[in-house]
């Protein structure tokens, strides 16, 4: 049973900004778990898809956040967040007194922390909550979260964190140190899903059956979670985006300009990051990440698994 099905007290409410693949899983969790949720997304038809199954819906994100004790936020980038926050139909003109802004996007720590000090300054808490995971994790309430925060926006923010996330790191009082985390998270993952890509198309030059280098990497040394979980979609030639290119042309560049900003080398990420703009210029950045083995196929004069001929 749930902490929230003991709850006598009043229903909490919340709501989500950004109900794509991860905003989704985040509210339908939240409903789960007994929270009366309040959906608004850009696109109306997301919106009534959320209705349908039972949320309530809203015409701008300061009309899902009229009344809410929590509003998460699952929007793409520093820009679109200060946008649900201040802009002409912002959340922070209607959030009640005390309500916390959940911030689920990555971006910049110092983006986070004058978005906190803004936010806190009109009487509301913030909360610098990046999330990892997939949608899956999303949909199941089983997402990490690196959040740092007041203990105040921690306690507020509560009872939505324990519906959407397997694990919350607490990871200080300060926000940017929670999107700081995260952009660690993006540079490994941004390094391993291009060296995973690499090596899959580097396989398929040396003329070797794919499906039996993923059965011996996945059981070897070189395996990484992005192997594992990328280079099926190689094998399937699905590239159905579930994580865009385009999302690591812009974390890898967020890593650029921190690392840039410090004096601080990171040459892999940058490297990686010239193999995404790349395939981004080819015509892939909506297409999944893993569209980076096409790249490498393209530029080598390698075949990979088509699934449209596969289903002829």
């Amino acid at each position: 049973m749930s902490p929230l099905a003991e709850n006598t007290g009043p229903t909490v409410v919340a709501a989500v900004i950004g109900l794509g693949s991860m905003g989704l899983g985040m509210a339908r969790s939240m409903k789960r778990a007994g929270l009366d949720v309040v959906g608004y997304d850009i696109t109306a038809a997301a919106v009534d898809r959320f209705v349908a199954e039972g949320g309530r819906g809203a015409a701008t994100p300061a009309g899902a956040a009229e009344g809410a004790d929590i509003v998460v936020s699952v929007v793409v980038n520093g820009a679109q967040t200060e946008a649900v926050l201040f802009g002409p139909e912002g959340v922070a003109k209607t959030m009640k007194p005390g309500a916390v802004f959940i911030s689920s996007a990555t971006m910049d720590p110092a983006v986070a922390r004058d978005m906190s000090q803004r936010t806190e300054a009109l009487g509301l808490n913030y909360l610098d909550a990046p999330i990892s995971g997939g949608a899956a994790k999303a949909a199941s309430g089983a997402l990490t979260i690196m959040a740092s925060g007041s203990s105040r926006a921690f306690d507020t923010a509560r009872p939505a964190l324990d519906a959407m996330a397997g694990k919350v790191y607490e990871l200080g009082e300060a926000a940017g140190t929670g999107a700081a985390f995260k952009m660690i998270n993006q540079l490994l993952a941004g390094v391993h899903i291009a060296a995973a890509c690499e090596a899959i198309a580097f396989a398929s030059k040396q003329g070797l059956d794919l499906d039996k280098v993923y059965e011996v990497i996945t059981a070897s040394a070189g395996n990484s979670w992005m192997f594992e979980n990328r280079v099926p979609h190689v094998l399937a030639g699905d590239y159905t985006p579930l994580s865009s290119i385009e999302i690591f042309v812009k974390d890898l560049g967020i890593v650029q300009d921190m690392a840039r900003s410090e004096r601080y080398p990171v040459p892999l990420a940058a490297a990686a990051l010239q193999m995404y703009l790349a395939a981004s210029g080819a015509g892939m950045g909506r297409d999944d990440d893993s569209s980076l083995a096409r790249l490498y196929a393209k530029l080598s004069g390698t075949q990979l698994p088509d699934a449209a001929k596969e289903n002829l």
